[in-house]
C-alpha cells in the first residue's frame, strides 16, 4: 500500500497543546500552556515536560492526546504495518507496550514509585503476581520495571534530589534548629534496641518562611548508645553545612512506639477491650524500664549538648494529661462503656444517621488505629453531645449509659478541652509554635484554677500537679519568654512582672546578635543616586538616621500595640525598623513546640508494620521513611 489514510497523516503533538513563544539554541522552547497559562521550558525533542503539565493540571487534554496517538499508531499499523527489521512487542490484546523512553511509561514507574513511598510498601511489590495483573488491566501498555530498578535507581535518584534541595536550602540559612526523633522496631525482640533515628532541622529561609525537612533517618543498632547518637549528629551537621548554626536541639529520646502507647483510660476504639486488659501490665512494665532508659539519655544528652537541649513541648503537654487522667482510675469504667457503644454504633448503625453525629471525616477513619488521646476525646465530645440520639437508635439496653456516667464524661470532655485545644494549636510545621507554649500554660493554669467538677476533681488535680512538675519551668524559661515576647500578638501582655521579663529578654537578646557592621550601616544610609545627584543640591537632605540600640527598638518594639499579623511576616516587614531584634526572632522561631513529620512516620509505623500483622519491615524502610517525610520537595 502506497498511500496511506488521512489517520496516518493527520500529526499529532503534545505541543498542539501549548503556544510557542520563543525557540532558543540547541531546540530549547519556551511555551505558555493554552488552558492556564503556565510557562514551560523543554527541549523540542524532550517532550516529557509537557506530558508530565498536562497529566497532573489538565487530566482530559492529556486522555484527548493519549487517544490521538493510540488512534494514529493502530492507523499506522493497518497501513503500513511494523518498520523493517523492527519487532514491534505486544500485549495479550494486540496493543504494543510502551517504548522505555515513552513519558507514559515513565509516569506510571514515577507513580508506582510515589505509592511504595507514601504507603511504606517494600519494593518487591512491583514483582508480585497480582499487582501485575492490576497493572496489565489498568495499562496494558506498560512495561513492569524490575524491583532492583526501584531500590538501585529510582529510590536512590530521589534521595540525591532531595539532599540537594535540602542543602540549597541551608545554605541561606542564618541559623536552624534540629529535632532529634528515636523510633525503636519491636519485630527486633524485647531485648534488642535496633531501631531508627530522626534528624529534622528547621530554618527561616531569606523570603522569611519556615521550613523543616528531614535530614537523615539512620539505623540505630543501639538506642541507649547516647553517644553514637550525637556522633551521627554531628556528621549530618557537617554534611549540610550547620556547623555552627544550631541554635536548639530539641530531643527526649523516648522510643517513639512508647510515647504513643497513651490513650484515655478504657476508651478502645475498634478494638478488643479483654486482650488490652491483659497486655496492660506488659505495657506499664515496658513503659518503666524505657522512662529509666530515656532519663539517662536525657542526663548524658544535658552533658553534651547544655542548655541547647531542650524537651518537646507537644510531648510535655500529652505526658500532663496521661498523668492526670491517670490520678482517677475510676474513669475508666465509664469510658470503657462508652467505647463499646462508640463501636457497637460504628458496626450497626446506619451511614447517613452516624454522619449527623461523627461526621464524615470521622467515619472515613473509623476503622484506623486511634490511639492518640486527643483524636479519642473529639469522638467522646461528639458521643456526648449527641447521647439522647445515640441512646434512641441502640436496641441493647447494657449499653446505654447511665445519668452519672454521662455526668462523668461531660466533666471529663470539659475538663480536657483546653488541653486539646492547645494540643491542636501547636501542631504543624509551617508556622510558629514555640511562641505558643508559656501562653498556653497559663490559660491551663487558669483553666484548672476555675474549672467546677463534682465527678472528676481528682483528675482536675493529677492535672494540675503535671503541669506544675512538667511545664512550670517554661515560665521563666529564657527561650520562652524571648519567643512569646516576640510574638506581635502578645508581646508583654500576658506578664505579671513586665521590668523583669524585659530585663531577661535583654540579656537574651544580648547573646544572640551581632552589631551590624560599619559597612553594613553604611550601605544602608547610602541615599539613592538620585538624591546624590548635582540636580537637586538644592533639596534639603534629610539627617542620617543614628543606629538605635537594643534597649531602644525594644523600648519601641514594646510601646505598638500587639497586632494578630503572622509573627513572620510582622518581622519580615519589620526587619529595617528592628534590626537587631529580627535577628533573634529569625532565630528564636525556628524551634518547634510540636512534634516533626518523621515522628508522626515512627507512629505510623509501629502502628501496621508489624509482625503480627503480617506487615514486615521493607529492607529499605530508612530511605523511604526519608522521602515520605520530604515527599513535598520531591513533589510539591
Amino acid at each position: 500500500m502506497t498511500g496511506r489514510c488521512n489517520q496516518c497523516q493527520t500529526r499529532v503533538s503534545i505541543l498542539d497543546y501549548f503556544n510557542i513563544v520563543c525557540e532558543g539554541e540547541n531546540g530549547k522552547i519556551e511555551s505558555n500552556c493554552k488552558a492556564c497559562g503556565t510557562r514551560i521550558q523543554a527541549k523540542r525533542t524532550v517532550t516529557s515536560n509537557f506530558v508530565t503539565h498536562l497529566k497532573r493540571k489538565h487530566q482530559a487534554m492529556y486522555d484527548e492526546f493519549v487517544r490521538k496517538k493510540d488512534v494514529k499508531r493502530e492507523a499506522m499499523q493497518m497501513c503500513t504495518g511494523p518498520p523493517s527489521g523492527r519487532v514491534i512487542s505486544q500485549s495479550s490484546a494486540g496493543m504494543n507496550k510502551f517504548e522505555y523512553s515513552d513519558p507514559r511509561q515513565s509516569l506510571i514507574s514515577e507513580a508506582i514509585a510515589k505509592m511504595i513511598i507514601r504507603d511504606l510498601q517494600p519494593a518487591q511489590i512491583v514483582e508480585y503476581e497480582g499487582f501485575r495483573e492490576l497493572l496489565q488491566l489498568l495499562e496494558p501498555r506498560y512495561i513492569p520495571v524490575p524491583c532492583h530498578y526501584i531500590q538501585q535507581q529510582l529510590l536512590p535518584a530521589y534521595v540525591s534530589q532531595v539532599q540537594l534541595a535540602a542543602k540549597q536550602a541551608l545554605k541561606g540559612a542564618e541559623s536552624c534548629s534540629v529535632t532529634l526523633d528515636l523510633w525503636r522496631s519491636s519485630s527486633a525482640g524485647n531485648n534488642s534496641g535496633a531501631g531508627f533515628l530522626g534528624v529534622t532541622c528547621h530554618f527561616i529561609n531569606a523570603d522569611w518562611h519556615i521550613r523543616s525537612t528531614l535530614l537523615a533517618c539512620l539505623p540505630l543498632p543501639d538506642h541507649s548508645n547516647t553517644q553514637q547518637m550525637l556522633s551521627e549528629f554531628d556528621e549530618i551537621s557537617e554534611s549540610h553545612g550547620m556547623s555552627g548554626k544550631v541554635f536548639r536541639v530539641v530531643a527526649d529520646l523516648l522510643p517513639c512506639e512508647n510515647r504513643s502507647a497513651f490513650r484515655l483510660p478504657g476508651f478502645s476504639l475498634i478494638g478488643n477491650d479483654e486482650e488490652e486488659e491483659e497486655d496492660g501490665s506488659e505495657e506499664e512494665s515496658s513503659e518503666a524500664k524505657e522512662a529509666i532508659s530515656s532519663n539517662e539519655n536525657c542526663k548524658s544528652l544535658d552533658q553534651c549538648l547544655g542548655r541547647s537541649r531542650i524537651d518537646c513541648f507537644a510531648r510535655l503537654l500529652a505526658q500532663c494529661v496521661k498523668e492526670g487522667v491517670c490520678a482517677s482510675p475510676q474513669i475508666s469504667v465509664p469510658l470503657n462503656k462508652a467505647a463499646r457503644l462508640y463501636n457497637y454504633i460504628i458496626a450497626t448503625v446506619a451511614h447517613e444517621k452516624l454522619v449527623q453525629v461523627f461526621g464524615s471525616s470521622t467515619l472515613t477513619n473509623c476503622h484506623s488505629s486511634t490511639d492518640k488521646w486527643n483524636a479519642q476525646l473529639k469522638i467522646l465530645r461528639q458521643m456526648v453531645e449527641s447521647m439522647d440520639f445515640l441512646e434512641d437508635i441502640v436496641e441493647i439496653n447494657d449499653l446505654v449509659l447511665g445519668n452519672l456516667e454521662k455526668a462523668v464524661l461531660r466533666e471529663l470532655v470539659e475538663v480536657l478541652e483546653p488541653f486539646e485545644e492547645a494540643s491542636d494549636m501547636v501542631q504543624g510545621d509551617k508556622h510558629v509554635s514555640i511562641s505558643l507554649a508559656l501562653p498556653c500554660v497559663l490559660g491551663l493554669r487558669k483553666h484548672l484554677a476555675e474549672v467546677v467538677t463534682h465527678q472528676c476533681s481528682g483528675i482536675v488535680m493529677g492535672l494540675s500537679q503535671a503541669l506544675d512538675r512538667r511545664l512550670a519551668g517554661i515560665l521563666e524559661d529564657p527561650l520562652y519568654v524571648t519567643a512569646t515576647t516576640l510574638d506581635p500578638q502578645f508581646k508583654l501582655s500576658w506578664s505579671s512582672d513586665s521590668d523583669w521579663h524585659k530585663q531577661v529578654l535583654l540579656e537574651e537578646v544580648g547573646k544572640h546578635t551581632r552589631p551590624l557592621s560599619p559597612l553594613e550601616h553604611h550601605s544602608e544610609a547610602q541615599p539613592s543616586p538620585s538624591k546624590r545627584c548635582k540636580l537637586f543640591s538644592f533639596i534639603k537632605q534629610r539627617p542620617t538616621a543614628q543606629a538605635k540600640t537594643v534597649e531602644q527598638e525594644l523600648s519601641t518594639y514594646l510601646h505598638e500595640e500587639p497586632t494578630d499579623e503572622d509573627p513572620l511576616q510582622y518581622w519580615k516587614r519589620k526587619s529595617i525598623d528592628f534590626p537587631l531584634l529580627s535577628q533573634v526572632a529569625k532565630k528564636v522561631f525556628t524551634v518547634p513546640a510540636t512534634t516533626t513529620s518523621v515522628d508522626q512516620i515512627f507512629n505510623l509505623v509501629s502502628k501496621t508494620l508489624r509482625p503480627e500483622q503480617c506487615r514486615l519491615l521493607p529492607k529499605n524502610l530508612d530511605t523511604l521513611i526519608y522521602l515520605k517525610a520530604n515527599y513535598r520537595i520531591l513533589w510539591s
